[in-house]
């Protein structure tokens, strides 16, 4: 083994001072509300401050109440769509932009990645936007959460990097052979890819997840609201009483505070689940998609 300088020596020592400060910002918030979604509801809402512990005894019953309730049942299975075909969609899209930007025999190759660059920098604007989702008959559609944010410029850069990354021979061997772009791109390029699809499909996931901006812009409809626009209703605009009308008469304020924390633990845990599983495709996926360019 190297023998370590003592520069790198006092590095290392920051840098795990610094993880372990960046980790701890991290999880506290996520403790915090997963604790006072399961304390007691008349303690919660005299307590302040961090909740490092269930206050009183443990209860589920604010999932009870939250899960019980028709419109975040309903925000769930809309996010669940949102998710499923805009992450779908969008992955598509991006392989085969990649693919075309990461030919070398692409006409006008550096006309149309600075044209894609720019769009990372500049865009049409949210009312400009906003017209042109109208005039396509989108808005209270679910159109509307799937189209206009299924792609990102930033991850067709880091895939068409990822695919350029790959030996011209195989891709000069299979036409040889006869094949086709199409060919080329299903059984040669994707097998090789896999980790950076997994890290595009993580972020698409992560970003379509989260979305409430855009939902809150193009639908008035509450049948078709994302989870996170729920959520932000009840955070933000302390809309709980419809939920809280399943306690039996309680006084609202009580109830309060239980809800919100469990409705925000009840919209992180499925990302919190799956990550764990993808989480090496997604190293190994980024650093692929970014050591060459």
């Amino acid at each position: 083994m190297l023998k370590r300088t003592t520069g790198e020596k006092v590095f290392a020592v920051f840098n795990t001072i610094g993880l372990i400060l960046l980790s701890i910002i991290f999880i506290v918030p996520v403790w915090h509300a997963a604790m006072g979604s399961i304390s007691d509801p008349l303690k919660l809402s005299a307590s302040t401050g961090l909740i490092l512990w269930p206050l009183g005894e443990p209860t589920l019953g604010g999932y009870r109440l939250v899960m019980q309730n028709n419109s975040i049942l309903i925000s769930y299975m809309n996010t669940l769509i949102y998710v499923v075909c805009a992450t779908a969609f969008g992955t598509l899209l991006t392989i085969l932009a990649a693919y075309v930007m990461s030919r070398k025999n692409l006409y006008f190759k550096s006309i149309i990645i600075f044209i894609v660059t720019f769009t990372m920098i500049f865009n049409g604007g949210l009312i400009p936007t906003y017209m042109v989702v109208r005039n396509l008959g989108m808005l209270d559609t679910r159109w509307a959460m799937i189209i206009p944010a299924s792609v990102t410029a930033y991850n067709i850069i880091i895939m068409r990097t990822s695919f350029a990354a790959v030996p011209d021979a195989l891709s000069e061997a299979a036409t040889i052979d006869g094949a086709g772009h199409l060919r080329i791109l299903c059984q040669i390029i994707l097998p090789v890819s896999k980790s950076i699809i997994a890290v595009i499909v993580l972020f698409y996931g992560i970003q379509h997840w989260n979305a409430w901006f855009n939902a809150s812009i193009y639908l008035t409809k509450r049948e078709f609201y994302p989870l996170q626009l729920t959520l932000r209703e009840i955070v933000l605009l302390s809309s709980e009483n419809s939920i809280i009308a399943e306690a039996d008469g309680q006084d609202v304020e009580i109830y309060r505070p239980l809800i919100k924390y469990s409705t925000i633990m009840v919209s992180v845990i499925p990302m919190m689940v799956i990550y764990p599983f993808i989480q090496k495709y997604f190293v190994s996926g980024v650093m692929i998609g970014s050591v060459k360019g």
